[in-house]
């Protein structure tokens, strides 16, 4: 009983996920730690096998999955060094908006160096799908990329393959596109994957937290530092309208009464290129106390960023096999409610 998985984007996230199937393979007890769910509908770390894997770097393209991972400018821990030949070459990906221009202008060990090799169109990649028997697609471009997105999210439809969309471009959101999923019968999870202990969720709780004690939210601000690609890609302003709605969504959400646009700052904030993957947040929260009385918290997370979406990853390929098993099609919203 196998998930047959294939990944759009062989970044740092990918990474993670690919190290930590290494990682989970055996099953002791103590290699459960950081999983939220060992056993989900059945379906075990395990039962996951990979397919087939898109990719545009030239360092990648070509190569087995297992090495292209630990390849640059990926620069995520490394946690498991065994990971064994996946048999799975990386194929050459379709580019459109998912490189942005202000890539090129960084030092090749930090940025993206697009392969000189044919793009594959909408008809190879929905054959290769089926070729492979690929249950679930799961897409880990960089934030920013709608028209990378649509695209592999339309070889989904096609295919028959239920969509994982781990970034904020709007998709299941979207109520055209919920739409064309729901027709077509295919079940899709997202959007905007959510860390299994990172910024959004301890904002997100901290939010809940005062609405359940009496505490009123007046002012917030979430600030964001990391070294990976996917801060240097979003240190491109443009690249960021879908993130910040997302991120502040996940907390205005939350709250008691939503606060005004100029009481809310949640939002990546600069690169820096020596954390390389890890992901420093900066929160602040203010707000008032009985009585009326000021009260404000602060708080500094520090977290190594792609490991820290790998288990949510698991979880949620998992569901969307569940889904796709169970004959459900469209937007998953119980698992894009604890996981998006």
């Amino acid at each position: 009983m196998t998930i047959n998985t294939a990944i759009i984007g062989v970044g740092n996230c990918a990474s993670s996920l690919v190290q930590g199937l290494a990682h989970y393979q055996n099953g002791g007890a103590n290699e459960q730690i950081g999983l939220m769910h060992w056993d989900l509908g059945g379906y075990r770390p395990k039962d996951i096998r990979l397919v087939a894997a898109w990719d545009v770097d030239t360092r990648k393209v070509g190569e087995d999955v297992a090495r292209a991972i630990f390849a640059k400018p990926n620069c995520t821990a490394i946690f498991c060094d065994h990971v064994p030949a996946s048999g799975v070459r990386v194929e050459m990906g379709r580019v459109l908006d998912g490189v942005a221009d202000h890539m090129a202008d960084w030092p090749d060990d930090r940025t993206f160096l697009v392969a000189d090799a044919p793009q594959p169109d909408k008809e190879q990649v929905v054959r290769r799908l089926r070729e492979t028997e690929a249950d679930v697609l799961l897409n880990y471009l960089p934030v920013g990329s709608q028209q990378a997105t649509e695209f592999y999210a339309e070889c989904a439809l096609e295919a028959g393959v239920a969509f994982v969309n781990n970034i904020p471009v709007f998709i299941a959101s979207n109520p055209e596109w919920a739409r064309r999923f729901t027709e077509a019968g295919v079940p899709i999870i997202g959007d905007d994957i959510k860390a299994q202990l990172g910024a959004t969720i301890v904002h997100r709780v901290l939010t809940d937290l005062f609405h359940k004690r009496g505490v009123k939210l007046e002012r917030t601000y979430q600030l964001n530092t990391g070294g990976n690609t996917d801060f240097l890609n979003m240190s491109n302003k443009t690249r960021l309208a879908s993130k910040k709605i997302s991120k502040t969504e996940a907390v205005q959400s939350v709250a008691e009464h939503r606060l005004d646009d100029e009481n809310i700052h949640v939002g990546p904030s600069d690169y820096v290129a020596w954390q390389n993957d890890n992901k420093v947040c900066f929160l602040r929260m203010e707000g008032s106390m009985f009585g009326g009385v000021p009260m404000n918290l602060e708080l500094r997370l520090s977290v190594e960023d792609s490991p820290n979406s790998a288990g949510v990853a698991i979880d949620m390929i998992r569901c969307a096999k569940l889904a796709r098993d169970r004959g459900l099609a469209g937007p998953i919203h119980p698992a894009a409610a604890y996981f998006c």
